[in-house]
């Protein structure tokens, strides 16, 4: 299964991007559309959607977390990440809101960032991600891509 990961796309959503991700088996948000509109761009790019209410997305009807499971592994998908100490629970945590990617291995649990397509920081470029769940072993394959 291959999975394309978007975060903070803060009203953006580059054709180039929708393009890419069309060839995805889901598409998951983590967060920040900043807008009715950029959320319904990226729901019509047909794919089975998920996403989470981001801390700039006023009035649009998203949970603040989804739990997921796929090949067998769980993943936790939110905007904001917790603190260290309070993350676990799951195998994966998928989170946006800092703008910057991230892969991280805190106790048992690994930490993902696809960083942001809308707004970067921090002197990174624009990016998103790919998560490929391979559904009969459950081996992860995590993989940037700059915009």
């Amino acid at each position: 299964m291959k999975i394309a990961v978007i975060a903070d796309t803060h009203g953006k959503l580059p054709l180039r991007v929708a393009e890419d991700i069309r060839l995805a088996d889901e598409i998951w948000h983590l967060g920040d559309f900043c807008d009715a509109a950029t959320l319904a761009a990226a729901r019509r790019i047909g794919r089975p959607f998920y996403a989470v209410l981001g801390n700039n997305d006023f009035d649009l009807d998203l949970p603040k977390s989804l739990r997921l499971e796929r090949g067998g592994r769980t993943f936790h998908l939110i905007h904001i990440p917790p603190p260290p100490a309070r993350i676990g629970g799951a195998d994966f945590l998928l989170h946006g809101h800092t703008h910057v990617p991230r892969d991280e291995q805190i106790g048992a649990t690994r930490v993902l960032n696809p960083g942001t397509i809308g707004k970067p920081n921090k002197g990174v470029p624009p990016a998103y991600a790919w998560l490929d769940v391979n559904e009969s072993t459950g081996a992860i394959a995590w993989r940037l891509v700059r915009v």
